[in-house]
This record gives structure tokens, sequence and C-alpha cells, in this order.
């Protein structure tokens, strides 16, 4: 009888196969409800804070001109869509344009930090006075000082997004291994050679980083600009838009705005994110894929 039971039992190593195949399949299935959950996830609390919004100004019978129900809300989106977008055009207009700026001023900065010390500690301070001083105070000054309103608004719009950039990049120009930097130069590698070849590659995660940080500063200092500048007319931003519905008491209409705002800041950090993705995703490990 034991004879017959030992025969029928599967070897050590088929049992280890077999072990570790069922903990592939866990990790499989866990894997796979991970990224259903990070996306149901936030659907479900959106849902759910949506119905209760609009349970909160049945119960309470709040008046639309001070809680709009969020269907009110989308039904307005809807018909001031025409309004609403062209001011979303501009707002979006001045945004990637200071981001633009904030990218070749910062990106070129960094590098002359990189390659004297003496301008950074020329400049570097005044970089940082620009980013600890609120863009409220300063915009009214430009706006005195600068005839054009959209050359003010970028302005504005590009000392918010101009320091993360910078201070990232040259933190990563910094931040280059100094024994391939020593090596480089034994090897007679020229300043200009060692930048290009390793202090740029080494310095891309960090402008990556502070490129998707800039992103929705660029959006802040847009929209911060404008209520500043408070200025109506065909060129108007979603800012003006959310000034304009409160000086009427069309509640919706804020509502509406203040939403393609916060879309436009989700979609803005999202294409960074895809970007910084497409860039590291072959040979950074803060984008390689792990078997466990």
């Amino acid at each position: 009888m034991m004879a017959t039971i030992d025969d029928t039992l599967p070897p050590p190593e088929q049992a280890k196969g077999v072990e570790i195949d069922k903990a592939e399949i866990r990790r499989a299935r866990s894997a796979r409800r991970d990224r259903l959950a990070r996306w149901i996830l936030p659907v479900v609390v959106m849902a759910l804070s949506i119905y209760l919004w609009d349970r909160i100004c049945v119960w309470n019978g709040i008046p639309h001109y001070i809680l709009p129900r969020p269907g009110l809300v989308f039904e307005t989106l809807i018909n001031d869509w025409a309004l609403l977008s062209a001011s979303l055009l501009v707002t979006l207009k001045i945004t990637f344009g200071a981001l633009a700026i904030a990218i070749v001023g910062g990106v070129g900065l960094a590098i002359l930090f990189a390659l004297s010390k003496w301008v950074e500690m020329s400049f570097f301070p005044y970089a940082v006075i620009l980013q600890v001083t609120p863009i409220i105070v300063i915009a009214p000054l430009i706006f005195i000082y600068v005839d054009s309103k959209i050359v003010g608004l970028l302005i504005c719009a590009w000392i918010v997004a101009f320091f993360p950039i910078l201070s990232n990049t040259t933190l990563g120009l910094n931040s280059a291994d100094h024994n391939l930097r020593n090596l480089m130069q034994l090897y007679g590698a020229s300043t200009w050679q060692t930048l290009w070849h390793l202090r740029l590659p080494a310095a891309l995660p960090y402008f990556l980083s502070g490129l998707k940080v800039a992103g929705g500063l660029s959006l802040i200092g847009a929209v911060v600009a404008e209520f500043v500048a408070g200025t109506g007319g065909v060129g108007s931003g979603l800012a003006f838009r959310i000034l304009e519905a409160s000086y009427r008491l069309n509640i919706p209409r804020m509502f509406a705005a203040i939403i393609l705002i916060s879309a436009s800041g989700i979609l803005i950090f999202m294409a960074m994110s895809l970007i910084s993705h497409l860039f590291l995703r072959k040979w950074h490990e803060s984008a390689l894929k792990r078997e466990n």
C-alpha cells in the first residue's frame, strides 16, 4: 500500500513547478486587478461625488444661483460652448506660450549654471526671488509697464512656470556621475562633449519631472494673470468669463468655466506624463516595468 501511495505523488521538481505557476497566476491576477482599480476607483468616486452634490441641492432646496445642480452645469456647458471654448483657446494659447518660453529659458539658463559656478551664484538667487514672490503682487506692475495685454499675460505665466524647470534641470546636470565625468576628462573629452553625452542625458529625468510641474503652473499663472488684467472683449480667457459670470450671478457658467480649467490642467499633466514615459520607458529606473 505504501509503495502505491508513493508512486502517485509528483516528483519534487514537478511540485515546485506547479507552485511557481500558481504564484505567477496570482501575480498576474493581482496586476490585472490593480490596473482595473486604477481606472475604476476614481470613476466610482467621481460618480458618487456628483450624485451627492445633486442630492444635497435637492434635499436642501438650494437655488441655482447659489449652488447649481450638476445637470444644469452640464447643460450650461453645452449651451455656452461657443463662448467658453473661445475663451478656453485664449487661455491655452497663453499657457503653452509661457510653457515654451519657460522651457527654452529654464534649460538654457540651467546649462549656463552647469558650465559656470560664477553664473549660478550670480543669478540663481534672483530666480528664487521670482519664485517666492506671489504673482498676484507682480502682475499689476507688469500690466502697468507692458502695453500689450498678451505680452503681460505671457510674462506672468512664464514667471510661475520658469523656476521648476530651471531648478530641476540644474539639479539633474549637477547629478551626473562624477566618476563618469572624471573618466571622460581622462579620455580628453571637452566640456561640451561631457555636457552633451553625459550631463544632459543624466538631467533628462529631472527636466521631465520639472516639466510636469511647470505645465500645471503655467495654466495657473495664465488664469491668475487674466484675473488681474480683468479686461474683456473678444480675446478674453476663462478667468474673465468667471468674473463676468460672478457679476451677473450666472453661477452655472462659473462652474462650467471652472470645470474646463480643471479638465485642461488634468489633460496637460497627462500629456506631460506621457511625454516623460515615452522618453524614459526603455532605460530609466522610474519607468521600467518590473516582474515582481
